[in-house]
């Protein structure tokens, strides 16, 4: 005959085993996991007035410039992503993993070396400000302006051979008296002295022009190289008013390329668009060149999402956007501006047209 007290306390201690497994697991799936989720994000008309912030058309230009109607959109695509200082947990990670529309990566690889919040927003916006720049510059281009560049002290190393000598925003216009007409040009002249030189730097600053003599120093990594410890941005000269009033709402640079297409629409006669909804994305650079992003799945699924039927791609993206469901979407390939703009030309006269695609 079996004992009950013995029963007694093995349905008890199974009992108790089971419960801390349902607890432990509960606990488990509530514990916050190092990754983050990204996920489609809002969809915004460059052609058009988009939700932002200012609640302005994204593209305003100068009283003088001549425009041209057109209809359509030009969409950019975003992508929604966990704060650096979210918590998602194993749960969150899980059933998001199952969702085709939704990514889960590990948050070093969004938010790098712990950056929090504050410095991924400003990081951002430096890179925002600088995508749109960049379209303005290939955009005017494109479309046969001329637009100039310069070299501009974008810093000043604290304990460096500038240091009480230039100041950010010196424009930059010789060298040893010889002009420079770029940052590469700037780079390569003073490149072409011995450490330990003095360089003549003739700057522009708020209007006045002066020379400034440095005392080059060798690289820390180099010891053949010279350096005046400054770090050289570009200044542009445009030729026409151009304003992008995207706000602070949307950051990053992967908007670029349709900011210039935009642009490029807007100061040619024709339209891009063809009446239709296109939708893309693409860093963009001054020279025209289209560089890959993040995220190409689900900006993929909100231009679906938004009535598109075309999307851009960038070239380096195509893998990745063909590896799964083309959410209806006919993608296009681009690797430069000019490309985005044969094809959308060429799919504007005939919706059937062989343009270069992601396959």
């Amino acid at each position: 005959m079996s004992d009950p007290t013995s029963m007694s306390r093995r349905y008890t201690t199974m009992v108790v085993a089971v419960v801390s497994l349902i607890v432990l697991t509960s606990v488990a799936f509530l514990v916050p996991v190092p990754y983050v989720t990204m996920k489609p994000g809002p969809v915004f008309d460059t052609l058009g007035s988009p939700r932002v912030s200012n609640n302005q058309p994204l593209l305003t230009f100068g009283d003088d410039v001549k425009t041209y109607p057109t209809t359509g959109s030009l969409d950019f695509t975003t992508v929604s992503v966990s704060r650096a200082d979210s918590h998602v947990t194993l749960l969150e990670a899980v059933t998001s993993y199952f969702d085709g529309d939704v990514a889960v990566v590990p948050k070093s690889r969004i938010y790098p070396d712990n950056e929090s919040a504050k410095q991924s927003t400003a990081e951002s916006a430096a890179q925002l400000d600088g995508s749109k720049d960049a379209s303005k510059v290939a955009a005017l281009r494109a479309a046969g302006y001329t637009v100039t560049a310069r070299a501009e002290v974008a810093g000043v190393l604290k304990d460096g051979a500038s240091a009480g000598k230039l100041e950010a925003g010196d424009i930059i216009t010789t060298v040893d008296g010889t002009k420079v007409a770029d940052p590469d040009a700037t780079v390569a002249a003073i490149g072409s002295v011995k450490p330990g030189d003095t360089v003549k730097i003739g700057i522009t600053r708020k209007g006045a022009r002066s020379v400034v003599p440095i005392v080059t120093r060798p690289d820390p990594d180099d010891a053949s190289a010279p350096r005046i410890g400054i770090s050289i941005g570009t200044d542009y000269s445009f030729p026409i008013t151009v304003d992008n009033n995207v706000g602070r709402d949307i950051g990053g640079p992967s908007a670029g390329t349709m900011f210039a297409l935009a642009i490029y629409d807007r100061l040619t006669p024709g339209q891009l668009t063809g009446g239709r909804t296109i939708a893309g994305t693409g860093e963009i650079t001054a020279d025209g060149v289209v560089g890959p992003i993040g995220g190409i799945r689900q900006k993929m699924a909100g231009a679906a999402e938004a009535k598109a039927t075309i999307f851009l791609v960038p070239a380096d993206n195509c893998a990745e956007a063909t590896d799964g469901d083309d959410d209806g979407l006919q993608l296009v390939k681009i690797t430069k501006l000019d490309d985005a703009i044969a094809s959308l030309e060429a799919l504007a006269k005939d919706p059937k047209a062989k343009v270069p695609a992601c396959s």
